[in-house]
Order: C-alpha cells, then sequence, then structure tokens
C-alpha cells in the first residue's frame, strides 16, 4: 500500500507543535527533551490492537486526546527506515536520526503518562529499509536494538512490503533480525505485517513465510494488510484472511486454531490509495470475524486518517482523513473492542450558547468548544470576537497561539 511515498516530511517539532504533541504543556521537562518515562506494564491485547500512528507526519493528531476521547492505550509508531543518505543506522522516515530524536520520544512520554504505550513499525511501502542497508542480519538487529532500548520498546513491528519484500537478502536480514531481538528481548511482542492478496497473501508474502520457517522464526503473528488489492468491502476481507490461514497452516504446520491465533489484520479506514472503501460496519464485520476466529490481531492504518474529510469524500485518498463520513476516531475505537475493553460513550450533542461581548451585540456562530473537532473553515465565537481555523484542530483555545496558530482573528462580533 502506499503508505509512505504519498505522505508528508514535514518538520517533526513544527508539526508536534502544531498537532499539540509533545509541548511543553504537555510534558515535563525532561520529557520535553526526548527522554521517554517508562513504559507501563500492558497486555499483549493492547499491542494486538494498536492503530497505526506517523508522529511526525500527515499533520498527526494529539494521541492523548484519542485516548480520551475512545479509551485507546496504545499506538503503533511509523515508520523507521534507513537514512536516506545510506547507512545501517535507524531513522524516523529516513530523515531523523533515532540517536538524536526528542520529537518521537515526547510523544511517547505523553502517551505512557496517561498508562499507555508503543509499539514501533519498521518499514512501511517504499523508502529504504534497515534489511536492505545493512549487511546481515545481525546488524539489521543491532540497528533496530537502538531502537528498542532508546524508547523502552515492549513491542515492535516489522512490515515487510515493497519493494524490500522483493529481496530475498533484505528479506532474511529482516527476519533473521526479528529472532535475535525476540531472543535478546524476552517478552518482546514481535508481529510481522506484509500484503495481502485474495489467495491471503501473493508469491513474495510466501517467500517470506517460507524465510520464517526456514529459520525457526514464530513471531506472535502475521498480519496481513487485505487493501489495495481488488478489495470490495468486508466481504472479500475476510474472504482473504480466511486463505491466509490456510497459508499458514500448510507453510508451519500448524491446526486451524493454532493458525489464527498467529494471523492479524491490517485495514485501512476510508477510501484506499487504490480507490477501494471500507466503512465503519466493514470495520465491524472484520472484527467479529477476527474475535471469533480467535485471530491475533486486529489493525489499521491510520489514525492520522481517523477523521473527516471537508467535504466528506472528495474521490482522493488523503494521509490526514478517510474520504468516508464519520465522526472523529470512529475506527480506532474498533481497535479498542478488539483490545477487549469498552469504548465511553459519546456525551450527549447540545447546542452551544451564543457569545454576548461586553458592550452589547452578540456573535452569530456557535461558541468554541473545547471537545469539537474543527476543520478549515469553521467558524466559532470566543471572548467576543469571530475566529476561523486554518486547518484541522480541537482543544486549541482561539486566542491562545498567536498569529501563526491555528484560528485566524476575524474581529470583535
Amino acid at each position: 500500500m502506499n503508505r509512505f511515498k504519498a505522505l508528508g516530511s514535514g518538520v517533526a517539532a513544527a508539526v508536534l507543535a502544531v498537532a499539540g504533541l509533545g509541548t511543553a504543556a504537555a510534558l515535563s521537562s525532561g520529557q520535553a527533551s526526548g527522554a521517554t518515562v517508562s513504559p507501563n506494564a500492558l497486555g499483549n491485547n493492547w499491542y494486538a490492537a494498536a492503530p497505526y500512528l506517523m508522529p511526525t507526519d500527515n499533520n498527526p493528531p494529539d494521541a492523548t486526546a484519542i485516548m480520551d476521547a475512545t479509551g485507546l492505550k496504545a499506538f503503533q509508531l511509523a515508520f523507521i527506515l534507513a537514512p536516506n543518505g545510506g547507512g545501517c543506522s535507524p531513522t524516523w522516515s529516513g530523515t531523523s536520526p533515532v540517536s538524536s530524536d526528542t520529537a518521537v520520544g515526547g510523544v511517547i512520554s505523553a502517551i505512557r503518562a496517561k498508562g499507555g504505550d508503543v509499539s514501533v513499525s519498521i518499514g512501511g511501502y517504499g523508502g529504504t529499509k534497515l534489511g536492505q542497508a545493512c549487511s546481515d542480519a545481525a546488524s539489521t538487529a543491532a540497528a533496530y536494538q537502538q531502537v528498542i532500548t532508546k524508547y523502552q520498546l515492549k513491542a515492535i513491528d516489522f512490515d515487510l512490503e515493497e519493494p524490500e519484500y522483493e529481496n530475498t537478502a533484505a528479506v532474511a536480514h529482516e527476519i533473521g533480525a526479528a529472532k535475535i531481538l525476540q531472543q535478546n528481548n524476552p517478552g518482546l511482542y514481535v508481529s510481522v505485517t506484509t500484503a495481502g492478496t485474495a489467495a491471503g497473501t501473493g508469491w513474495f508474502g510466501q517467500q517470506m513465510l517460507n524465510e520464517a520457517k526456514s529459520q525457526g522464526f514464530t513471531p506472535n503473528n502475521f498480519s496481513i494488510m487485505p487493501f489495495d488489492g481488488g478489495f470490495n468491502g468486508a466481504a472479500s476481507q475476510t474472504s482473504a484472511l480466511t486463505a491466509f490461514n490456510g497459508l499458514l497452516k500448510t507453510t508451519f504446520g500448524w491446526d486451524t486454531a493454532t493458525a489464527y491465533a498467529h494471523e492479524g489484520f491490517s485495514g485501512m479506514n476510508g477510501r484506499s490509495d487504490s480507490g477501494e472503501y471500507f466503512y465503519q460496519a466493514d470495520f465491524q464485520t472484520v472484527l467479529d470475524y477476527a474475535t471469533s476466529h480467535g485471530m491475533g490481531r486486529f489493525t489499521f492504518w491510520s489514525l492520522n486518517r481517523d477523521r473527516q474529510c471537508n467535504p466528506p469524500d472528495n474521490g482522493t485518498t488523503s494521509g490526514t482523513c478517510s474520504s468516508v463520513a464519520q465522526n472523529p476516531w470512529d475506527f480506532a475505537k474498533f481497535s479498542v473492542k478488539f483490545a477487549g475493553a469498552t469504548p465511553p460513550s459519546n456525551p450527549p450533542t447540545t447546542t452551544p450558547p451564543t457569545t454576548t461581548p461586553p458592550g452589547g451585540g452578540s456573535c452569530t456562530v456557535a461558541e468554541w468548544s473545547a471537545s469539537a473537532v474543527y476543520v478549515n473553515g469553521n467558524e466559532v465565537a470566543h471572548n467576543g470576537h469571530k475566529w476561523k481555523a486554518k486547518w484541522w484542530t480541537t482543544n486549541e483555545e482561539p486566542g491562545t497561539t498567536g498569529e501563526w496558530g491555528v484560528w485566524q482573528d476575524e474581529g470583535a462580533c
């Protein structure tokens, strides 16, 4: 899937500031410098349910606000790649060295401070993977160990897809590295994610499974991504999951239940890169399939997209919204349910009162609400002035972020 190529490459610190992530107000001085508080003791059910989040690109939402709204506790942060200029050292998106990172560390600290935790995903679609850049499995594992140590990780995801999974040596490096990390970090939750097809997965996905078998490596689960391949709604996805179960059985000699326990689903919410549509009802159908079959993982790409576009569907695929009608974080709630938790119910919708500024007169737009979500062009009233949103925002008070903030002051009411 085109999860990397089409995504923005903004400056991490600026993006985090706009999104409300890792700000000085939210973090202690130690956290703001990139330190991460100790991870919480989450069960594997949460790492298995963690949706993907790009913490430095695609207008990252405030992870802690998602936690408050949905009950979500775990996030799958994406993506670790080799440096764009070459070398065998981990970076975020090929540009930001993990060794000197403070921005993502701040996001992790904020999540952990609220009782959550993260997994980190390596790979994705496009870019140069460490399995391609490093000389062998040991050096690849050493690079990933830097990430685990830096962020005190309890979970990691190997997202093996284009173009890396067509490279036999690179796949051998990645699988070998995963096995080494699993051995050297007892209890580490390891997922392996790859492309899905109607047959379960394609030739290169099967090659990856064969490599894992030959190396004697068994992760917590193998997940497929049943989209961007001629899929049409939930029925085609559950059919692919059934087929993939058969591939796991024949490859590893597992029975049906064992294969499902090591099988995962990684979906795409809303409009896919190839124009397929997956709605909330589709996610519910796949969730029911996953839980009734005892599957090991249920996740999706991505939380950056788990909000409505304006207009809801303009016929394009966005990295920052879903292109289907939805409330914010509708799709995240399916992950919460898979983890075994109950998402909080939405508060009742009320009509906010209008603002009456000192000296008479009244605003003709609704009063700003800290819990509401606003997009470009939305207008609100606050402290006797009318304000217009420049981009997506929530819980950013008008008049507090200066001229470079999200709200444009349109003058007194």
